[in-house]
């Protein structure tokens, strides 16, 4: 199974899910891809924000080797799950999306919410990481049934 986390830069939410979503996915041998990506493209190439890097590492996730990429539409091919961490990126990846099946593959990574973007706010990253952890522990349980 190949799953997509995406956020507005992928330095700060999406790394967060795919590194820990992949490391709890290693642990049950599940054979799962996570990766991650930005539906903007101002970080292309950087590593995650190294305020995210510090919040896994507390974790016990080690997220430093991502590198951050632009969302493209191939991806609707290459993933069988994109799972966007809030209402403007669901709307940003459904706009590119050009079939019902596309569309069918994105859902919000919570689903009765939002992942609230830490970028602006020191103390946001810590509580950001323990829901985004929570929610591949959920995440784990769901698709590996």
């Amino acid at each position: 199974m190949k799953i997509l986390m995406v956020c507005l830069g992928n330095i700060c939410r999406s790394p967060l899910a795919h590194g820990i979503l992949q490391h709890l996915a290693d642990q049950k041998n599940l054979d799962w891809q996570v990766h991650s990506a930005g539906t903007g493209n101002w970080h292309v190439g950087n590593p995650p924000d190294e305020r995210s890097v510090a919040a896994a590492r507390n974790l016990g996730y080690d997220i430093s080797r991502q590198r951050a990429q632009h969302f493209s539409v191939r991806f609707f091919d290459d993933y069988d799950h994109i799972l966007v961490m809030d209402r403007n990126n669901l709307r940003d990846v459904l706009q590119l999306a050009k079939t019902t099946a596309h569309r069918q593959k994105v859902t919000l990574f919570l689903p009765n919410g939002e992942v609230t973007d830490p970028y602006y706010d020191n103390d946001l990253f810590e509580p950001v990481s323990l829901i985004v952890e929570e929610r591949c522990k959920e995440i784990v349980k769901e698709l590996s049934n």
